[in-house]
């Protein structure tokens, strides 16, 4: 297990598109001797799309785990119900201690909108030391961000210059994690600051992990939107190339799609900018159901 990188995600039936890039990317460019357990957590993918997405990986080193989120978190109303248009799956990041083996050390967590451009080996094998999380800083850069930091962080005495990271890559330190009962702080800090958390995993992550994590080589999660010479990854944040309206850096989308081109998605034509919305809605009426329920519960 010690020469095994494991790698988790979370993913459902739309973005499996993603995930198919993202997997290849990763099966590509890895040519060091490791082997690679990944781990994927669906929410209610199906029995054809798992079977596409094991296609995406040729080389025989990477060995796929999967997992429902219904088994991991049985009860969603216990989660903080923020107003954002994020899924609920979002938080499954959070628990990764549930679903990864004991005898495991250290993980990688990739959102699935990336596409890997070197040997992910690289990023395996940095020393956390004595930190628990390790990432890059996001576009906001600091946590007094006024779109997209920590709004009330001198309520929660973070210094104003405190780095804000991205949660879309993380390199962590299980044993740590669960040691420091991570999991419990962070959904307790997103429950008591809701109003406040407009990206809610990763508010709540930077505000535990708050001048406490290592910074990454910031290639290893470079945005879509900016030209980077030489990135590690691509991260599709905003927009992704799935759709017609994306608008970043061409050069990147037409990266994504060459790796696609090599997966059972080798036909994938962009969608409609109205799926994307539509999506959105549906995140935060789904919401709304659990908010109901939870109310009920009290």
């Amino acid at each position: 297990m010690s020469n095994t990188i494991t790698i988790f995600t979370v993913c459902d039936n739309h973005f499996s598109v993603l995930l198919a890039a993202l997997i290849k990317s990763i099966d590509i460019n890895h040519r060091s001797d490791e082997d690679i357990n990944f781990y994927i957590v669906g929410d209610k993918l199906t029995t054809a799309n798992k079977a596409n997405l094991q296609k995406c990986a040729d080389s025989g080193k990477i060995s796929f785990f999967w997992f429902e989120i219904n088994d991991i978190i049985k009860d969603k109303s216990m989660l903080p119900l923020d107003g954002s248009s994020f899924p609920l799956i979002v938080y499954i990041r959070l628990f990764f201690p549930l679903f990864t083996p004991a005898e495991v050390e250290k993980v990688i967590y990739l959102d699935v909108d990336m596409i890997v451009r070197k040997d992910i080996s690289m990023l395996w094998n940095i020393d956390l030391g004595d930190k628990i999380i390790g990432g890059v800083p996001d576009r906001s850069e600091v946590v007094s961000c006024s779109w997209g930091g920590i709004t009330n962080y001198k309520e929660l005495g973070i210094d104003s210059e405190s780095k804000y990271f991205n949660s879309g890559l993380l390199l962590l330190s299980r044993s740590k994690w669960i040691e420091a009962k991570i999991t419990e702080k962070i959904i307790d800090c997103i429950s008591k600051n809701t109003r406040y958390a407009n990206f809610p995993d990763q508010y709540g992550l930077n505000v535990v992990f708050a001048n406490q994590w290592l910074e990454l080589d910031s290639r290893w999660n470079s945005y879509s939107m900016l030209e980077k010479e030489d990135p590690f990854l691509i991260h599709f944040i905003g927009i992704k190339p799935i759709f017609t309206s994306y608008n970043y850096v061409v050069r990147y989308k037409d990266e994504f799609y060459s790796y696609l081109r090599l997966t059972p998605w080798a036909n994938y034509k962009p969608i409609g900018n109205h799926v994307r919305i539509f999506k959105k809605i549906w995140n935060k009426l789904y919401k709304k159901g659990y908010s109901l329920i939870a109310a009920l519960k009290r």
